[in-house]
Formats: C-alpha cells, structure tokens, sequence
C-alpha cells in the first residue's frame, strides 16, 4: 500500500480552472513543478501556483494524464475507508436503477465518474469482470479485491486490463482469475429479460457493450416486421432484440466467426427463430458488396468499435463514420430506419451529428432524426467530466 501523499504538484497560473471545478485530470502541461519524487500510484497534493491547497490525486509518471484527482477534501485518502465507500455507493445507485430490476448485468463502477479513477467493474451474474488501468488503482490491486469481495459477494473475479490506455500509463496487459472459483467458460447472465453468456478469456472489453442495454430495447421497438441489417454485431445485442420484437429476417456482419456463432447460440437461448444470415466480412467492404448486389433493408444498426484513440486519429475517424453511414442509408429502403453509434469519446456528439448529415447529403438521402441515444443509466455522467459521456446515437428514419 502506498504511503500518504509523498510529493506536492504546483500547477501553472492560470491553469488552476479546470481542477477547481472538479475536473478529475491534472495533464502534464498543466505542472509547473513537482515538489518531492513520487513513486507511481503515489497519493499527491495539488496546489495553485499561489501554493493553495485545491485536491488530492495517484501519480502516473508515464501518462500525459499526469494525476488523477480523487478528492478534493484535504481529510480523504485513497484508503480502504474510502474505497469501500465509493464502492458501496456505487453499488446502491445501481440497485435503484430500473435496469438492474430486469437484468443481473451491469456496469456497478464507472472509474471517475463513481470517484475511483481507474477501476471498471462489470457485473454478470454472480461473477465480475474487471479493469484496472491506471498507476493509482494498479498498486492497490489486492485491496481493491479484498474490498470488491466484501461488498458485492461474488463467485469470481476476473480481470481484463487489456486496454490501450494501459500503455499510455506505462502499464503491462493483464488477464486472469484474480478471486475466487473459475467460473464456467461461458458466463450466463440476464438483461431485459433476455439471456446471454459471455466468455471473459475472449470478448471484448469487459465481455459485453452494456452500455448500449437501453439502447438495443429502443431499436427494437422499431423492428416489428422489418429487414434488419445489424452491422459490427459483435455477439448479437441489437440482434437478439429485435428478433423477440419481431424482426422476421436479420443479416448480421462481423468480422469475427466467433462472434457469429455467438449470435446463433444467444438465438436458440432465446427461443427467438428469425430467418438469419450470419455473415463474416469486412463491415466497409460488405456495405459496398450489398450495394453492388442491389440489396435493400427496413433497418440498419452501425455500432462500430472505437474509431478514434487519440486527438491524430479523429480526421480518420470522422471519414470512418461517415463512410459506413453513407453506405448504409444508400442501402435502405424508403422510410426506414438508421440506428447509429459512435462510442469514440474524443468525437462530440455535435461533430457526430455533423457527420451523419454529411453522408446523408453524399447518399442523397433525407434523414431526421427520431431520437438521440447515450450510455445506459449505469455508465453515469459526471458534470464535471464531460468526458465519462462517450457514447452516442441516432435513431434516424431515411427517405
């Protein structure tokens, strides 16, 4: 466990605005000087250039984020005490949500945004998933585990810090069983009623987008009776509701066979028996190919994988986006239904919608939009951290 707070971070005058208004990052541009030599995962003070006590953070020496604010109370420490608290906390806003009522799938801790920066839990079922990727929250690993099993009682816990921003800290990838009796190869879990499993060794992130729970009910209710192309469809969310909605056919596109045979197997453990294509290519590629075939679809849902990694990439990113929307309207028939998703932070969602009316423009296509779509209620948006908002969509309809 690291000592108390071993080192002191004066900020430039002038860049004292953000920390003061409870933005929980503190860059490296932002320092003026360091007063002591932290040790990574260290607790730090932060001060105003005056030498005003403002906040209190973990050091990462390697990361532009330099510091990651946990307090802004000079009497808290990033102690069992604390973190029990937050977790607790955390845990009870959950439990009040409605979505928890109809599934045992949920995001109980969202790193800055639940006051614990760095540290992701996923629930499902009676087993938890989760990500540790920052210097703070990787030094207390072992207490964060010991608090994690006094807290939530699980059967499991597994992690998977596999995550580019690991690097960006100077951290190794890590996966594993950290706690307790491995649980089956295929982990089953509920939401919305539904059933799904998921393999923590090979999925994505944390297993399953349960960010987009919400969402896949708000896409269904528009499937009764339509063609559905779901595209980047992963183990076959949208899929699955849509086709207990009444979607009588579906083509799912990924490029992973796993992922597709997932999406059969989600299929039968439904009961739900649309007439289904499963198709493993190149979503670019086969929005292209449908074209050049003359095929035609009542809804398309685009829920592509992180476009944009870094402010360098975000040019490409947004010809990324509006290349698979073009496409997509071009393939729909008239009067239907677009279901689009950018799950890229450093994309706003103004510069989204901008997007989507520049490939409706080149597909010659008009389009409103029907309504506008965010994370689910257990991935929390803290106001003073536009950033912990990162998800968004459409539901548009297409003439």
């Amino acid at each position: 466990m690291p000592s108390l707070p071993s080192a002191t971070v004066m900020l430039q005058q002038g860049r004292e605005r953000p920390v003061l208004a409870h933005h929980p990052w503190v860059f490296s541009g932002a320092i003026a000087r360091v007063i002591g030599r932290p040790a990574d995962g260290d607790e730090v003070d932060v001060q105003t250039g005056a030498g005003e006590w403002v906040a209190r953070g973990t050091w990462s020496s390697a990361s532009q984020i330099r510091v990651r604010l946990f307090t802004w109370d000079d009497r808290e420490h990033l102690e069992p005490d604390l973190i029990r608290a937050r977790l607790e906390r955390a845990f009870a806003l959950r439990q009040q949500l409605p979505l928890t009522h109809r599934s045992n799938a949920y995001r109980v801790v969202y790193s800055e945004a639940d006051g614990l920066p760095g540290l992701i839990v996923d629930r499902y079922g009676d087993d938890l998933v989760i990500q540790i990727l920052t210097q703070g929250m990787a030094v207390r690993l072992e207490q964060v585990l010991e608090l994690l099993v006094q807290v939530f009682a699980p059967r499991s816990i597994y992690e998977r810090s596999d995550a580019d921003v690991r690097q960006k800290e100077g951290l190794p990838q890590e996966s594993g069983l950290r706690w307790g009796a491995p649980a089956p190869a295929a982990i089953q879990f509920r939401t919305h009623d539904l059933s799904f499993s998921v393999d923590w060794r090979d999925g994505q992130k944390t297993g399953f987008y349960l960010d987009q729970s919400d969402n896949r009910l708000r896409v269904a209710s528009y499937a009764v009776g339509r063609e559905m192309l779901d595209c980047f469809c992963y183990s076959g969310g949208f899929a699955v509701y849509a086709a207990r909605a009444g979607a009588p056919q579906i083509t799912a596109v990924d490029s992973s066979a796993g992922a597709l045979a997932r999406v059969a197997t989600h299929m039968q453990q439904n009961q739900v028996h649309p007439e289904l294509e499963l198709v493993e290519a190149d979503v670019f590629k086969q929005l292209r190919q449908y074209r050049l075939e003359e095929r035609d679809f009542d809804l398309i849902v685009l829920d592509p994988p992180k476009f944009a990694h870094s402010q360098q990439q975000i040019d490409r990113a947004t010809r990324g986006y509006k290349d698979i929307n073009m496409n997509a309207m071009r393939l729909l028939r008239q009067g239907g239904i677009l279901a689009t998703f950018s799950c890229s932070g450093l994309l706003s969602a103004e510069l989204f919608q901008k997007v989507v009316f520049g490939a409706a423009l080149d597909a010659r296509r008009e389009v409103q939009i029907l309504e506008r779509l965010t994370q689910a209620a257990d991935h929390p948006v803290l106001l003073s951290f536009p950033e912990s908002e990162y998800l968004k969509g459409f539901i548009c309809r297409v003439w």
